[in-house]
């Protein structure tokens, strides 16, 4: 299954370069890519704003749960969403303002909740 993850905020792409390259130093993932979104009429060139990450069976769901609650942590991510997307369409989105302290172990849950139902074989 790959996930979708889309970011947004102040500082986009910056952004999801920094959160591709921590995902890709988890050794529980695989398959994390950095693309954009195709450029809208009159724009150059696309903002690479778009991580895919392949997660399948044996806890790369709870891999990716665990490193995106780890990455939000991180100072200076105060301005951060992101929508966490499965093949299905189902999303779910995270914001950083909301996202601290004990918060953090329920993101956790709410995104095992949503990545887990392929693992657990529910549709």
């Amino acid at each position: 299954m790959n996930v979708q993850i889309s970011v947004t905020g102040e500082r986009t792409a910056t952004e999801a370069e920094s959160l591709a390259d921590w995902l890709r130093g988890e050794p529980g993932l695989t398959g994390v890519t950095l693309t954009g979104a195709a450029p809208a009429r009159g724009e150059l060139g696309s903002v690479l704003d778009l991580v895919t990450v392949a997660v399948g069976a044996g806890g790369a769901v709870s891999v990716l749960a665990a490193s995106l609650r780890t990455w939000f942590a991180q100072p200076k991510r105060s301005d951060i969403r992101l929508k966490v997307r499965r093949p299905d369409g189902e999303t779910v989105e995270l914001d950083a303002k909301r996202v601290r302290g004990k918060d953090l172990k329920e993101l956790e849950a709410v995104l095992r909740q949503v990545l887990d139902r392929d693992e657990a074989g529910q549709e």
